[in-house]
């Protein structure tokens, strides 16, 4: 599984990195993309609605959250 760092990152960096992490996977692969920023996980939300992906995110510690996103 591919892990894209995106701590510290303001938007649009993440949405690029997270773009460019799932055009690298196959179905059924998956990426974790690791940001602090809410704004970026609320941008990331409503990006991976448009593509055929599952997604969940989780707050790893405060402040900090894994989206893992599969494709489908």
């Amino acid at each position: 599984m591919k892990k894209i760092d995106c701590l510290g990152d303001v938007c649009p960096v993440p949405i690029i990195k997270t773009k460019k992490g799932l055009q690298s996977i196959g179905p059924g692969e998956s990426i974790i993309v690791v940001t602090d920023h809410s704004c970026t996980l609320e941008a990331l939300v409503s990006l991976l609605e448009n593509y055929n992906v599952k997604f969940e995110s989780d707050e790893v510690i405060n402040g900090v959250w894994e989206i893992t996103v599969t494709k489908l």
